[in-house]
């Protein structure tokens, strides 16, 4: 086959062009090396794909990319929380806009292959949570003052009690809390019209949750956490830990990430609609910072909890992992302790 991957030479795609080369299929890649992710073009991109340094904006070389290609996998985007809300434009330029000029092309094209687009687990807002009196509920968006007090687990919105996070499946109501995730929410909704009208092409939005692995950024506003505390560790300081660690998340490796794209582009059967991407194990934060810390080969520093809190976070959320197994036949494979490890000591990218 023939697949293009937007974002190819990004932290997710480059590992999604590597798998698919190793497979045998030709890759053609358009990355515009945005200066959120890339500070100059990465030393470490396979050879044997084929580069156009460009935005998908330009729809006139997005279409020569584009010609011949049997499917397509859409990973360029704008990630993570940001700055504050003066990022809005550069989100919805990137990722909407972006998207909504990938899908023009294909429509223009009449292209009539697979979709794969990077979603996120960021839609969902809050995870699913259960109130021991009334069932399951949905947190409103916290409140800032009793976040400076120190509360940081959401309540009941009927009875103010406590609540009991259970793993978030696809069906549930979509919440995004902040700009990041209303934009990736769109991409998903604007794939899903494409799809309604070209009933030949079958996309998949895969809903990634906390990717870490080899080739992620440096500490940037934009970066994950944990490449956030592995840059800390590599300038000789202590992982800065928010609220009091114990939010709750899905890490997946990178390469079990670039591994459900594969399956997604090439496997017997097209499998439309949204899966959870997830190693179907939760952790706290926290956790993922002690592991790095106590792999980290240098000083041993323990992770500090700053108490500190983000406008738009989220407490808990982490996944359900059954329909991406039934489905797309996906199940994580790298463990969590020999991932951490490999991390902790891999070089990032600058």
């Amino acid at each position: 086959m023939k697949i293009l991957v937007t974002g190819g030479a990004g932290f997710i795609g480059s590992h999604i062009t590597e798998a698919l080369l190793d497979r045998g299929h030709e890759v053609v890649v358009v990355d515009s090396l945005h200066p959120a992710a890339h500070h100059s073009k990465p030393a470490d991109l396979d050879p044997r794909a084929d580069y156009r340094w460009h935005s998908v904006a330009d729809r006139p070389a997005l279409a020569d990319a584009v010609r011949g290609c049997d499917a397509v996998c859409h990973q360029a985007a704008m990630v993570g929380l940001g700055v504050d809300f003066g990022d809005v434009t550069d989100y919805v330029t990137e990722n909407d806009l972006g998207t909504a000029a990938l899908l023009r092309v294909l429509h223009d094209q009449a292209f009539a292959g697979r979709v794969v687009l990077a979603a996120s687990m960021v839609v969902y807002g809050e995870g699913r949570s259960r109130c021991r009196a009334h069932g399951l509920v949905r947190p409103a968006p916290r409140d800032p003052g009793r976040l400076a007090l120190g509360l940081f687990d959401p309540q009941c919105p009927r009875c103010g009690g406590e609540l009991t996070s259970e793993a978030v499946s696809e069906d549930a109501p979509v919440d995004p809390r902040n700009v990041y995730a209303a934009t990736k929410l769109h991409q998903e909704h604007l794939g899903a019209a494409y799809a309604i009208e070209h009933p030949s092409v079958t996309v998949t939005a895969l809903r990634y949750h906390n990717v870490y692995g080899p080739r992620m950024p440096r500490d940037t506003p934009y970066a994950g956490v944990a490449s956030i505390f592995r840059s800390a560790l590599e300038r000789g300081g202590a992982p800065q830990v928010f609220e009091d660690g114990a939010q709750m998340r899905d890490f997946v490796h990178v390469r079990d990430v670039a591994r459900s794209n594969v399956l997604a582009l090439t496997g017997p059967q097209p499998v439309a609609g949204p899966l959870n991407v997830a190693s179907g194990h939760p952790r706290s934060v926290l956790s993922v910072a002690s592991a790095l810390a106590d792999a980290f080969v240098g000083p041993r520093l323990a992770p500090e909890i700053t108490g500190s809190w983000r406008p738009g976070d989220v407490r808990h959320v982490f996944a359900s992992t059954e329909r991406a197994r039934d489905r797309l036949g996906f199940v994580a494979e790298v463990d969590f302790s020999d991932g951490m490890a490999e991390f902790a000591t891999t070089t990032l990218r600058t």
